[in-house]
């Protein structure tokens, strides 16, 4: 028995899906210690848009540590810290006209959506918080109450206190109006729902399927938060940080959240590193009153800053749009036109492969095994892990790019070969 089986802990989880020892890694590839190389879409579930040990960001972080820089800071004022806030202010605030405070959250992502949370019931004197089916925005008590997901809530008690949930526009009826929904809600004085203080959104429901929000009902949602006096939180956890495009993915739909929440990718390297944008006039905190110990990561700072540089210097935002393009027509044209039966949506860098209409319910999981076999990691989201769900690294070399998605044609076409559908094409 290996050590890993012997003494980590059963919540283990993404090393069961590829079960091999990694030893290094490279841009979009990642290298087992056998010498195995693999084509990476997963990217840290998309905390690694700049790739694996990006050389511009790496060589900064090094040059900080070379200087016996501070690396651990609290919340001190650090150079570190003040050239990441002067970048992030100049170079991504101020050009989309953005008037947002800056709160450095605990190192994960859970953690700013906790103090989210807990700064709009501040603000609102409000209790309630609305979020959406669907929804998935941490694994702590708060955050885990309002990710939709019942299965991971199932064995903790007391975390759906004072959350309601909403129907995210998926998977009602064509011309079911669910902002209508809300509205009635919030209208109808024996709904035995009481305003909330926020709703927490996603323009993008990755972990949820992949199910991307449309434009009109989030200019909807903006609008229904400021006639009730609402909150709205952005998660822009995973989708952010260009992963669509834009920096923001909300930016698509001309809506300014009054707090985002960022993550992941916010580091450029992997780093652990949260924060929450806040409106200024929200920004009623008492001094330490949401606190934590590696809320000041000095390396992420670095990291962070040289990523917003190396995002500038490579035009990356251009970079995501054709890489969209080859994706969505890959997809489209040659994986949708396997079987009737599969679905495809997606945005920028991110994407899903909906097998949901299939009654096989390990299809994805023996898609994602075999894709693994071969070179490739992608993982499985979704309800019920129907969706294969595609993120590679934003920089990611199209050549790689079109030899991961050859692996995963070549595994669809083995794993529904006896599925039988008469839209079913050879593509030459």
């Amino acid at each position: 028995m290996n050590i890993f089986a012997q003494r980590e802990s059963n919540v283990r989880s993404y090393c069961r899906s590829f079960p091999t020892v990694f030893h290094r890694a490279k841009g979009s590839m990642v290298y087992s210690e056998s010498g195995v190389e693999y084509i990476d879409f997963l990217s840290g579930a998309g905390a690694l848009n700049y790739g694996h040990n990006n050389d511009y960001i790496k060589q900064q972080v090094m040059s900080y540590l070379e200087a016996d820089s501070i690396a651990h800071g609290l919340d001190l004022y650090t150079s570190a810290k003040e050239k990441f806030l002067i970048k992030f202010y100049e170079g991504v605030l101020i050009p989309k006209n953005l008037d947002y405070q800056i709160q450095f959250c605990g190192s994960t992502g859970t953690n700013a959506v906790e103090a989210a949370l807990k700064l709009a019931r501040k603000v609102k004197k409000r209790a309630g918080i609305f979020s959406f089916m669907g929804a998935y925005h941490g694994m702590t008590l708060g955050s885990l109450a309002v990710t939709g997901n019942t299965a991971i809530r199932s064995g903790t008690i007391g975390t759906s206190n004072n959350v309601t949930f909403m129907p995210y526009p998926y998977g009602f009826m064509d011309n079911f109006d669910t902002i209508g929904y809300i509205e009635s809600v919030l209208n109808d004085v024996s709904s035995g729902i009481e305003k909330p203080a926020a709703i927490i959104f996603e323009t993008v429901q990755a972990e949820g399927g992949v199910v991307v929000a449309p434009i009109e009902w989030m200019q909807k949602l903006r609008a229904l938060c400021d006639k009730h006096n609402i909150l709205l939180i952005c998660d822009d956890i995973q989708v952010g940080c260009g992963r669509i495009g834009p920096f923001f993915s909300f930016e698509r739909a001309n809506i300014v959240p009054d707090i985002v929440v960022l993550s992941k990718s916010i580091s450029g390297y992997g780093f652990p590193m949260s924060l929450l944008l806040i409106k200024p006039e929200l920004d009623i905190w008492e001094p330490g009153e949401h606190t934590g110990t590696f809320r000041g990561n000095q390396l992420a700072f670095v990291g962070g800053k040289a990523a917003l540089e190396y995002r500038e210097i490579t035009n990356l935002e251009q970079e995501v749009n054709v890489k969209e393009t080859f994706v969505k027509k890959f997809l489209t044209e040659q994986i949708a036109s396997i079987h009737n039966k599969i679905e495809i949506r997606g945005i920028g860098m991110i994407w899903g492969i909906d097998l949901a209409q299939f009654e096989d319910a390990n299809l994805t999981k023996q898609i994602t095994s075999q894709c693994f076999e071969r070179g490739l990691i992608a993982e499985r989201v979704g309800r019920n892990d129907t969706v294969i769900k595609i993120l590679p690294p934003l920089t990611i070399e199209m050549s790689t790019l079109q030899k991961g998605c050859s692996i995963l044609k070549e595994v669809f076409d083995e794993c529904l070969i006896s599925k039988g559908n008469e839209r079913r094409v050879t593509v030459v």
